[in-house]
């Protein structure tokens, strides 16, 4: 009950510390590694150790299921070279280099526990690299790249992550054996993700119409797509992701206004939460951890994890090159389709910071190996994975955004692409009202017109007042309620043409939840209207 106690009044704490974050613009992701770290320092605070079997369960699911819902497919499937390359080339370029680095420079860490270090490390974590960058306009592909990356190298890290585990604990390793099993345990994986998504598209589509019933499914299904995916051996982390995906892109046919308002709204919170919580584990614990390698002069530890972060570091820039460059010399539609600008590969370089998959990938290692004896070194695998979490969350992150105006790189502006949907939402609208309610009576139809009329009025910037509506008249109680039908059916009509444009890749994720979100917010207050009428 104590244990729990602390963890409560540090997740007060770390709540304090994002308000100030948010107000005086600090990076989260800076500010809650730092938090671990002050949280380690403080002597009275009991050192609580998590089951490595319920870790991955606990954190893994819903993390990455709220990362892929938030990823368009459109953009995810038109960039799959870059995210294939980077999701799965480099996390093993990493793996290797990093492995052979410890390896030499820790004479007593075997092979198999590098491999196991640098599998750990080699994801690197989007949200933290789009978190610190916001605002700064970075080009909406080089963020699809990352996020599509981060997705992706999750799951091929953690399939290294897992066969180094069982090399150390059973003995053995088959390199081609290793290659065969990953490509079938991500098919698996695939597979079953495919499937749960399309057995809860079905439930929510047919079967559930409660808001708070439809929220729950969402909280049960990450869970469900990766217990069973990792019952039958099958990559669980790809079986998440392929959930997510799938219904993210299915989400416009399946919620209702009201569950995707109050979806949202849960989700932050959780995501906010369980990566406040991580930390929180890793401050608790990261006293033990140094407890546990005095064996080591506190100079050398510093060179362990100095070395090992630079590694990490420089690998990726060193990977950079020659996969945005060989290509475009390869192929001519690369060099025709995709136009090139040598500071994103520095903008790509420098967005490698590891977050909370490394760091619960480290925590969820085995306290002892099968015949009971201490799992070998995990300790000082803990403390490099968190050096390297530290040094490029810190080293990069605060210079990414200097970086950036130094190479002085125009910003992409969301304005003008917004711009350019809305206008055409409210134009197919108004063409739907013309067309398909001419026997609509005069003055629900000069209302109803006029409200879309002043909104392409204003998108034209226009002086018109932003409450233009109706010129002041009242209607009466039953003509009210079928003018708010009305209005409810366009809306239903505006929604399925950010829809269609968002599958045609004509509007980006971005745009499309934050016009979704004023919509749904709209019918929510309509049907409000409708009660009380």
């Amino acid at each position: 009950m104590e244990n729990i106690t602390i963890i409560i009044l540090l997740l007060f704490g770390i709540t304090f510390i994002s308000i100030l974050s948010s107000k005086y613009r600090f990076p989260l992701p800076i500010a809650l590694v730092l938090c671990g770290v002050c949280i380690s320092m403080v002597p009275s605070l009991p050192i609580i150790t998590l089951n490595p079997n319920v870790v991955f369960i606990i954190f893994l699911p819903p993390l990455l299921y709220g990362a892929a819902w938030n990823t368009s497919w459109h953009d995810f499937k038109a960039n799959i070279r870059p995210i294939s390359l980077a999701a799965i080339g480099l996390v093993i370029f990493t793996t290797a280099l990093v492995a052979v680095t410890v390896h030499y420079l820790i004479p007593a860490i075997s092979w198999e526990a590098s491999f196991l270090i640098g599998a750990i490390v080699s994801p690197p974590d989007a949200v933290a690299a789009t978190s610190i960058t916001k605002g700064l306009g970075i080009q909406p592909r080089i963020i699809t790249i990352l996020e599509g990356e981060s997705l992706v190298n999750d799951a091929s890290g953690l399939v290294a992550y897992k066969y180094a585990l069982i090399a150390i604990t059973a003995g053995n390793f088959v390199l081609w054996e290793a290659g065969l099993n990953f490509l079938i345990i991500a098919a698996a994986g695939i597979a079953i993700g495919l499937g749960i998504g399309y057995l809860m598209y079905l439930v929510h589509k047919k079967f559930v119409s409660d808001p708070i019933l439809e929220v729950t499914f969402t909280f049960l299904t990450p869970f469900a797509s990766y217990l069973l995916a990792e019952h039958f051996h099958f990559s669980g982390v790809l079986a998440v992701v392929t959930t997510g995906l799938y219904l993210s892109f299915q989400s416009g046919q399946i919620f209702t206004n009201q569950s995707r308002i109050m979806a949202y709204s849960v989700w932050e919170v959780v995501i906010f939460i369980l990566n406040g919580l991580i930390f929180i584990l890793i401050g608790l614990q990261l006293r033990s951890v140094m407890d546990g390698i005095t064996d080591y002069p506190l100079s050398e530890l510093i060179i362990y994890g100095v070395i090992t972060s630079l590694v990490v570091i420089a690998v990726r820039f060193v990977w950079v090159v020659p996969a945005a460059l060989l290509p475009r010399a390869l192929s001519k539609r690369i060099r025709t389709k995709e136009s090139f600008d040598p500071r994103n590969m520095v903008i790509f370089g420098w967005a490698g910071m590891r977050g909370v998959v490394s760091m619960a990938a480290a925590l969820a290692l085995p306290l002892t190996l099968p015949n009971g004896s201490p799992f070998p070194h995990r300790n000082l695998i803990i403390y490099i994975c968190f050096c390297v979490i530290l040094s490029t969350l810190v080293l990069l992150g605060f210079t990414l955004p200097w970086i950036i105006r130094f190479m002085k790189m125009k910003p992409h502006s969301i304005a003008l692409e917004e711009y350019q949907v809305r206008t055409q939402i409210v134009t197919h609208t108004i063409g739907h009202i013309e067309d398909n309610l001419s026997l609509v009576q005069d003055e629900l139809l000069h209302n109803i017109k006029s409200k879309y009329e002043v909104k392409y009025n204003r998108l034209q910037k226009t002086d018109l007042p932003a409450n233009y509506f109706g010129k002041g008249k009242t209607l009466a109680g039953n003509i009210f309620n079928e003018y708010t039908k009305l209005q409810m059916d366009l809306i239903n009509v505006e929604r399925d043409v950010i829809n269609n444009l968002h599958r045609k890749g004509e509007a980006s994720e971005e745009i499309l939840r934050k016009i979704e979100r004023e919509l749904d917010l709209e019918e929510t207050r309509l049907q409000l209207d409708m009660y009380s009428g």
